[in-house]
């Protein structure tokens, strides 16, 4: 089960962009990194620039509001506006572990959570909540595995 733009829409008061139902295969913060049907999740500068992610596959992002988005970014391309980038990844992660409670099985296809730099998400509280989630939904998962096995 893949988290939606629909799932994740409520999240957020400011979008652009199309605003039909997709799924994404991949969350990540990191423009390099491999994310077909990604949500691109900028954290920061080291994050990477907005082009490389649409590159890497990224169909949709999460930007800072006081972020100017690159002119490049195609009028069409959803993008999902946040004060808060770190929160905003605990949300979506507590979303997706909602989703999935119970819903688990061998043949489901999961949304995959990428992130650059774990221990970078456990400098203060707010961070080190979404590594605590983060494994949580990495453990329940394993565990679904293991029944399956």
């Amino acid at each position: 089960m893949y988290l939606s733009s629909k799932d994740i829409a409520v999240l957020f008061n400011h979008q652009r962009g199309m605003n039909d139902d997709f799924s994404f295969n991949t969350i990540t913060d990191k423009a390099s990194f491999s994310q077909p049907k990604g949500l691109f999740v900028r954290l920061n500068k080291e994050s990477g620039e907005l082009s490389e992610a649409i590159a890497n596959g990224a169909i949709a992002a999460i930007w800072d509001d006081d972020e100017k988005l690159p002119q490049y970014t195609p009028n069409h391309f959803p993008v999902f506006f946040t004060n808060d980038s770190a929160e905003a990844i605990k949300e979506l992660i507590k979303i997706y572990n909602e989703k999935l409670d119970g819903e688990m099985n061998s043949k489901m296809e999961i949304t995959n959570f990428k992130f650059s730099n774990k221990k970078l998400l456990n400098k203060n509280k707010q961070t080190y909540d979404i590594a605590v989630i983060l494994e949580k939904l990495t453990n329940k998962m394993a565990l679904n595995k293991e029944r399956r096995g």
